[in-house]
């Protein structure tokens, strides 16, 4: 076995002439600008959320000057979702398709309503969409229903850079009924409560006149079940465009005795 022997038993080295080993050595590139770890997955986020976008704009159209108003909403509610909890971490990728189109959705059950409530609004959905929906629309109102102080402080400048008819409201859900002054066409809430629980914070609402529009998921003919004890109730079924939920849409509601 060649063992290697000290520096001076090593043959002198010496420079390649002109056209020697040509492309056997690289040269060095140019170095780009490092981009964090970070920085390159916010990038592929916005990729993945730009196209989840297109994706809702489908399922649910809107007017240019509205879905500028939910590209401001969202923006924003990416800003303040790093230091507060807004909406699940697992659904930033589908923002558009999970909460968008599935809050804009409720428009078209209740065409002509103007002025909604929204139940436990949390990071504006539905309320925040329904106020970018509404606005320009004369007499149009929006009461976002929050108890949590740091969701109510985001929904305020939601709808201050939105410039959208909304009203925050910090209060616990059940004393809705003091808080909102003036008659609603709708009340909602989503992903809030069960439904016989959604229906006693609704129907004081629903006995003044106004329609109850409650996104549920596939469980929900176990909910209408259990509020049938409490409640009597006709509910019209509609499926969710969005995924495999269902909406329930409400005109009235008596409790049983």
């Amino acid at each position: 076995m060649k063992q290697r022997g000290s520096g001076g038993d090593r043959p002198p080295s010496r420079r390649p002439g002109a056209g020697e080993g040509a492309g056997q050595r690289s040269e060095p590139g140019v170095a780009g600008p490092k981009i964090s770890k970070a920085a390159a997955n916010d990038k592929v986020l916005d990729s993945i959320i730009a196209a989840d976008k297109t994706a809702a704009m489908k399922l649910a159209p809107v007017s240019r000057e509205t879905e500028e108003r939910l590209d401001r909403y969202i923006a924003l509610l990416r800003e303040w979702q790093a230091k507060t909890n807004l909406v699940a971490p697992s659904t930033l990728p589908n923002l558009w398709t999970r909460h968008i189109a599935d809050s804009l959705q409720l428009v078209d059950l209740a065409p002509a309503a103007k002025r909604w409530a929204d139940l436990g609004s949390g990071g504006g959905f539905p309320g925040v969409v329904l106020a970018c929906v509404m606005a320009g629309t004369p007499g149009a109102s929006v009461h976002l229903v929050e108890r949590i102080a740091k969701k109510a402080a985001f929904l305020r400048e939601a709808i201050r850079v939105t410039t959208s008819p909304g009203v925050v409201h910090l209060a616990e859900i059940g004393d809705n009924v003091d808080r909102i002054t003036g008659p609603v066409d709708c009340v909602t809430a989503r992903a809030l409560a069960p439904l016989h629980q959604l229906i006693g914070f609704a129907e004081p609402l629903m006995s003044q006149g106004a329609k109850a529009l409650f996104p549920k998921g596939q469980d929900v003919e176990a909910e209408l079940t259990e509020a049938a004890k409490y409640w009597n109730i006709r509910p019209q079924l509609h499926q969710s465009r969005t995924g495999d939920g269902w909406i329930v849409e409400l005109n009235a509601a008596e409790r049983r005795n």
